[in-house]
Protein backbone atom coordinates (compact mmCIF):
# COMPACT_ATOMS: atom_id res chain seq x y z
CA UNK A 1 0.00 0.00 0.00
CA UNK A 2 1.09 3.55 -0.82
CA UNK A 3 2.54 5.20 2.18
CA UNK A 4 0.74 8.26 1.06
CA UNK A 5 -2.58 6.46 0.99
CA UNK A 6 -2.09 4.63 3.99
CA UNK A 7 -1.45 7.97 5.65
CA UNK A 8 -5.09 9.09 4.74
CA UNK A 9 -6.64 6.08 5.72
CA UNK A 10 -4.78 7.01 9.17
CA UNK A 11 -6.06 10.49 9.05
CA UNK A 12 -9.73 8.68 8.70
CA UNK A 13 -9.52 6.09 11.41
CA UNK A 14 -8.13 9.36 13.37
CA UNK A 15 -11.63 11.10 12.63
CA UNK A 16 -13.63 8.53 14.44
CA UNK A 17 -13.24 6.12 11.38
CA UNK A 18 -12.44 3.26 14.38
CA UNK A 19 -15.98 3.44 15.31
CA UNK A 20 -17.47 2.92 11.53
CA UNK A 21 -19.13 5.88 9.26
CA UNK A 22 -17.71 9.45 9.68
CA UNK A 23 -18.66 12.95 7.56
CA UNK A 24 -15.93 14.13 5.30
CA UNK A 25 -14.64 16.72 3.97
CA UNK A 26 -11.66 16.72 1.34
CA UNK A 27 -11.19 20.44 2.15
CA UNK A 28 -11.11 19.56 5.93
CA UNK A 29 -8.94 16.21 5.16
CA UNK A 30 -6.41 17.98 2.47
CA UNK A 31 -5.92 20.59 5.80
CA UNK A 32 -5.05 18.22 7.95
CA UNK A 33 -2.34 16.26 5.54
CA UNK A 34 -1.03 19.51 4.36
CA UNK A 35 -2.25 18.99 0.57
CA UNK A 36 -4.63 20.10 -1.70
CA UNK A 37 -8.08 19.56 -1.79
CA UNK A 38 -7.83 18.47 -5.27
CA UNK A 39 -4.98 16.10 -3.98
CA UNK A 40 -6.99 14.61 -1.19
CA UNK A 41 -10.16 13.85 -3.12
CA UNK A 42 -7.59 12.20 -5.54
CA UNK A 43 -6.37 9.74 -3.09
CA UNK A 44 -9.70 9.27 -1.31
CA UNK A 45 -11.15 8.22 -4.61
CA UNK A 46 -8.04 5.91 -5.04
CA UNK A 47 -8.75 4.53 -1.95
CA UNK A 48 -11.74 3.33 -2.91
CA UNK A 49 -11.16 2.15 -6.03
CA UNK A 50 -8.59 -0.01 -4.23
CA UNK A 51 -11.56 -1.56 -1.74
CA UNK A 52 -9.79 0.57 1.32
CA UNK A 53 -12.83 2.68 2.24
CA UNK A 54 -16.68 2.59 0.70
CA UNK A 55 -18.69 5.85 0.22
CA UNK A 56 -21.90 7.06 0.50
CA UNK A 57 -23.42 10.69 -1.18
CA UNK A 58 -25.36 12.40 0.64
CA UNK A 59 -27.06 16.27 0.66
CA UNK A 60 -24.79 16.87 4.08
CA UNK A 61 -21.82 15.40 2.63
CA UNK A 62 -19.93 11.96 2.18
CA UNK A 63 -19.94 9.51 4.13
CA UNK A 64 -16.99 7.07 4.86
CA UNK A 65 -16.24 3.83 6.13
CA UNK A 66 -13.12 2.17 6.62
CA UNK A 67 -13.56 -1.22 5.13
CA UNK A 68 -12.27 -4.76 6.50
CA UNK A 69 -9.29 -4.41 3.95
CA UNK A 70 -8.23 -1.07 5.21
CA UNK A 71 -8.91 -2.11 8.67
CA UNK A 72 -6.32 -4.84 8.21
CA UNK A 73 -4.06 -2.77 6.32
CA UNK A 74 -4.31 -0.26 9.62
CA UNK A 75 -3.81 -3.01 11.95
CA UNK A 76 -0.51 -4.78 9.82
CA UNK A 77 1.26 -1.42 10.41
CA UNK A 78 0.13 -1.37 14.44
CA UNK A 79 1.66 -4.92 14.92
CA UNK A 80 4.97 -3.60 13.60
CA UNK A 81 5.06 -0.42 15.74
CA UNK A 82 3.74 -2.39 18.77
CA UNK A 83 6.72 -4.74 18.10
CA UNK A 84 9.18 -2.10 17.89
CA UNK A 85 7.82 -0.19 20.48
CA UNK A 86 7.80 -3.11 23.28
CA UNK A 87 10.68 -4.56 22.62
CA UNK A 88 8.97 -7.84 22.13
CA UNK A 89 10.61 -11.17 20.29
CA UNK A 90 8.12 -13.14 17.96
CA UNK A 91 8.22 -16.11 16.48
CA UNK A 92 6.47 -16.52 13.08
CA UNK A 93 6.18 -20.46 11.99
CA UNK A 94 5.28 -21.11 8.00
CA UNK A 95 4.52 -23.42 5.72
CA UNK A 96 5.17 -23.97 1.98
CA UNK A 97 5.32 -25.88 -0.84
CA UNK A 98 8.76 -26.77 -2.37
CA UNK A 99 9.05 -26.22 -5.85
CA UNK A 100 11.68 -25.82 -8.76
CA UNK A 101 12.40 -21.81 -9.95
CA UNK A 102 14.14 -20.31 -12.32
CA UNK A 103 17.65 -21.58 -11.20
CA UNK A 104 18.59 -18.09 -10.59
CA UNK A 105 19.03 -18.79 -6.66
CA UNK A 106 22.60 -20.50 -7.18
CA UNK A 107 23.76 -17.25 -9.36
CA UNK A 108 22.83 -14.64 -6.81
CA UNK A 109 24.01 -16.19 -3.79
CA UNK A 110 27.16 -16.86 -5.49
CA UNK A 111 27.88 -13.20 -6.07
CA UNK A 112 30.52 -11.90 -3.65
CA UNK A 113 28.85 -8.65 -3.19
CA UNK A 114 25.97 -10.55 -1.77
CA UNK A 115 27.87 -13.40 -0.25
CA UNK A 116 30.47 -11.72 1.82
CA UNK A 117 27.52 -9.77 3.74
CA UNK A 118 25.87 -13.00 3.98
CA UNK A 119 28.55 -14.61 6.24
CA UNK A 120 29.46 -11.23 7.90
CA UNK A 121 25.57 -10.69 8.86
CA UNK A 122 24.20 -14.42 8.76
CA UNK A 123 27.11 -16.26 11.00
CA UNK A 124 27.32 -18.49 7.83
CA UNK A 125 28.38 -19.40 4.46
CA UNK A 126 25.13 -20.30 2.31
CA UNK A 127 25.09 -23.07 0.12
CA UNK A 128 25.18 -21.88 -3.71
CA UNK A 129 20.90 -21.99 -3.79
CA UNK A 130 18.01 -21.14 -3.10
CA UNK A 131 14.95 -23.38 -1.76
CA UNK A 132 11.39 -22.24 -3.22
CA UNK A 133 8.51 -22.26 -1.02
CA UNK A 134 5.32 -21.61 -2.18
CA UNK A 135 2.75 -20.42 0.34
CA UNK A 136 -0.44 -21.81 -0.04
CA UNK A 137 -2.58 -20.52 3.20
CA UNK A 138 -3.86 -16.99 3.35
CA UNK A 139 -2.14 -16.63 6.91
CA UNK A 140 0.96 -17.68 5.51
CA UNK A 141 0.62 -15.18 2.81
CA UNK A 142 -0.22 -12.57 5.31
CA UNK A 143 2.94 -13.38 7.21
CA UNK A 144 5.23 -12.96 4.49
CA UNK A 145 3.59 -9.55 3.65
CA UNK A 146 4.10 -8.46 7.51
CA UNK A 147 7.78 -9.77 7.36
CA UNK A 148 7.95 -7.32 4.26
CA UNK A 149 7.40 -4.22 6.90
CA UNK A 150 9.68 -5.17 9.54
CA UNK A 151 13.47 -3.96 9.23
CA UNK A 152 15.22 -7.79 9.33
CA UNK A 153 18.68 -7.89 7.91
CA UNK A 154 19.24 -6.05 5.28
CA UNK A 155 21.66 -7.16 2.75
CA UNK A 156 22.80 -3.97 0.56
CA UNK A 157 22.51 -4.22 -3.19
CA UNK A 158 25.77 -3.33 -4.72
CA UNK A 159 27.42 -2.57 -8.55
CA UNK A 160 29.43 -5.22 -10.55
CA UNK A 161 30.27 -4.92 -14.09
CA UNK A 162 28.00 -2.03 -14.71
CA UNK A 163 24.78 -4.36 -12.88
CA UNK A 164 23.43 -3.07 -10.06
CA UNK A 165 21.77 -5.78 -7.66
CA UNK A 166 18.98 -4.64 -5.39
CA UNK A 167 18.72 -5.06 -1.22
CA UNK A 168 17.39 -8.10 0.04
CA UNK A 169 15.93 -8.39 3.12
CA UNK A 170 16.77 -11.22 5.50
CA UNK A 171 15.34 -12.94 8.74
CA UNK A 172 17.03 -15.74 10.41
CA UNK A 173 15.07 -19.19 10.23
CA UNK A 174 14.91 -22.49 11.43
CA UNK A 175 14.14 -24.89 9.10
CA UNK A 176 11.78 -28.18 10.64
CA UNK A 177 13.41 -27.01 13.95
CA UNK A 178 16.54 -28.39 12.61
CA UNK A 179 19.06 -26.33 10.32
CA UNK A 180 19.60 -22.90 10.65
CA UNK A 181 19.17 -20.63 7.98
CA UNK A 182 17.27 -17.41 6.52
CA UNK A 183 14.37 -16.61 4.83
CA UNK A 184 14.87 -13.78 1.96
CA UNK A 185 12.66 -10.73 0.97
CA UNK A 186 14.07 -9.95 -2.19
CA UNK A 187 13.24 -6.51 -4.22
CA UNK A 188 13.64 -7.41 -7.36
CA UNK A 189 11.91 -11.11 -8.30
CA UNK A 190 9.94 -12.61 -10.59
CA UNK A 191 7.98 -13.97 -8.11
CA UNK A 192 4.63 -12.85 -6.19
CA UNK A 193 4.07 -12.16 -2.67
CA UNK A 194 2.92 -16.48 -2.53
CA UNK A 195 6.67 -16.96 -2.98
CA UNK A 196 9.39 -16.87 -0.55
CA UNK A 197 13.20 -18.34 -0.62
CA UNK A 198 15.26 -20.02 1.80
CA UNK A 199 19.38 -20.07 2.17
CA UNK A 200 21.10 -22.35 4.69
CA UNK A 201 24.56 -23.54 4.81
CA UNK A 202 23.40 -26.96 3.97
CA UNK A 203 21.75 -27.98 0.63
CA UNK A 204 18.43 -28.63 2.12
CA UNK A 205 16.82 -30.68 -0.70
CA UNK A 206 19.54 -33.17 0.19
CA UNK A 207 19.40 -32.54 4.16
CA UNK A 208 16.08 -33.54 4.42
CA UNK A 209 15.50 -35.63 0.68
CA UNK A 210 13.41 -32.85 -0.41
CA UNK A 211 11.11 -32.67 -3.81
CA UNK A 212 8.88 -30.39 -5.65
CA UNK A 213 5.43 -30.78 -3.15
CA UNK A 214 7.16 -31.76 -0.37
CA UNK A 215 5.96 -29.39 2.41
CA UNK A 216 8.34 -27.25 4.49
CA UNK A 217 8.03 -26.26 8.24
CA UNK A 218 10.02 -23.54 9.01
CA UNK A 219 9.91 -20.54 12.39
CA UNK A 220 10.93 -17.40 11.73
CA UNK A 221 12.37 -15.30 15.34
CA UNK A 222 11.85 -11.45 14.44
Amino acid sequence: MDSNLWFMLYQIFKMGGYRGTVFLATNELGKLMKISQQTASRKLLKLLKEGYIERELTIRGQRITITKKGLEALREVYEVLRIGFEGLERAYCLKGVVFTGFGEGAYYVTRSGYSRQFEEKLGFKPYPGTLNLRLKSPEDIKIRRELELLPGILIEGFMDEGRSYGNVKCFKARIFDEVDGALLIINRTHYGNDVIELISEENLRKKFGLKDGDVVFLKVII
